[in-house]
């Protein structure tokens, strides 16, 4: 595999609505400049991946409880992630970021408000076009059309 300069690592739980949304991102996300990756709910495990190339951006896309309107999304800086209710992850997002840190330029987080996380397979159509939104502003590294939280 390429080296690549830019990575996605899309996280969440397909099996819980709205909060698999990270995951059908990257599933979905094709670009030759990125390397998309779907890490379900334990993004510490592809850490490896992102020490190996070294990437200029790391992305990571999770659904984040922030009490905003469902399907809107920001970048959450660093400091403000403990505070915020991250759904179904068994290391702190937090943890993993102050890792991924030194092996990339650039980390953003980007958070995407759920409607509703339970156990079913479907997603809010809010949310989806959101993923949508953000595949194009990610293929464009148009950066500047994301809001900061």
């Amino acid at each position: 595999m390429d080296s690549k300069k830019y990575i996605l690592m899309g996280i969440g739980n397909t099996l819980r609505g709205d909060d698999g949304i990270g995951s059908i991102i990257a599933q979905s996300f094709k670009d030759r400049d990125w390397l998309s990756i779907n890490c379900g709910v334990v993004p510490e495990n592809f850490t490896s991946i992102i020490k190996k190339n070294r990437p200029n951006l790391v992305v990571l896309i999770d659904a984040v409880e922030m009490d905003l309107k469902s399907g809107e999304f920001r970048i959450i800086s660093p400091d403000r992630i403990s505070a915020l209710h991250l759904t179904t992850h068994s290391m702190p997002l937090s943890f993993l970021i102050s890792y991924l840190k030194e092996y990339t330029q650039e980390l953003i987080f980007i958070g995407i408000q759920p409607e509703v996380i339970d156990y079913s397979n479907s997603v809010n159509p809010k949310v989806l076009k959101s993923s949508e939104k953000i595949i194009k502003i990610l293929k464009g590294r148009n950066f500047k059309l994301l809001k900061k939280l």
